[in-house]
Order: C-alpha cells, then sequence, then structure tokens
C-alpha cells in the first residue's frame, strides 16, 4: 500500500497539528500550491481563523505580477500576515509548516514574518 504525496505530507501535519493543539497555542498554518501560498493565523482552539494572506488577493497579485509561486512572493505574504496578526493583536504563534518541508518559500515566508515582528 503506497501514499501518494498528498497523503504523506497530511501525514507529517497531523503530528504538528496535535503538538500546538495541546499548547493550545495561536498557530500560523502555511499552505503551498503551485501557483499560490497561503498563511491563516488560527485560534488555539482551531475554530477561527484570526488572520490570512495569500498570493490569490487581488492587490498580492498587482503588486507581484503574475506568479505567487516563488519566494519573493512567500516573504510578501510573510510582511502581510505578521501585520494582520499585530492589528489582530497576536504576538506570539506557533509555526505549523502543515507536512511541507522547512525550505525554499515556507522558509521565506517564515523568516519574514519574524522580521516583521511575529515571535515563534
Amino acid at each position: 500500500m503506497s501514499m501518494t504525496k498528498k497523503e504523506q505530507r497530511l501525514r507529517r501535519s497531523r503530528q504538528t497539528r496535535l503538538r500546538i493543539a495541546q499548547q493550545g497555542k495561536v498557530r500560523l498554518a502555511v499552505h503551498r500550491s503551485n501557483l499560490h501560498i497561503y498563511a491563516s493565523i488560527v485560534s488555539g482552539d482551531g475554530t477561527q481563523v484570526l488572520a490570512s494572506a495569500s498570493t490569490a488577493e487581488k492587490d498580492v497579485r498587482e503588486q507581484i505580477g503574475g506568479n505567487g509561486s516563488n519566494v519573493s512572493a512567500a516573504t510578501l505574504i510573510g510582511k502581510r500576515i505578521a501585520e494582520r496578526a499585530k492589528a489582530a493583536g497576536i504576538e506570539t504563534v506557533a509555526f505549523d509548516r502543515s507536512g511541507f518541508a522547512y525550505h525554499g518559500r515556507v522558509k521565506a515566508l517564515a523568516d519574514a514574518a519574524r522580521e516583521a515582528g511575529l515571535q515563534f
């Protein structure tokens, strides 16, 4: 029985989600697709999205001019999610990479969010 790539990623993400849920921390969840990258700040109990940012937003698409699947686009989203989190009064989060490798776009987003003042 072989798992698909998506199933493998979701399996990897499960343990992280459980651990963050036990801590009851607000989490910064990241999802990356071939075309876009998405970031959401999810409440500690996992019921509410408190802030979100993605390259699929109209003004972001205009700013990056096309390709939302590169490191510079991910950096922009990292800054935006940090700003929106601060606006919502959130300083500290747990980083949830959703089973994606901490590399490339996911790392760029995390670094940008840290630089913009989010702590994790």
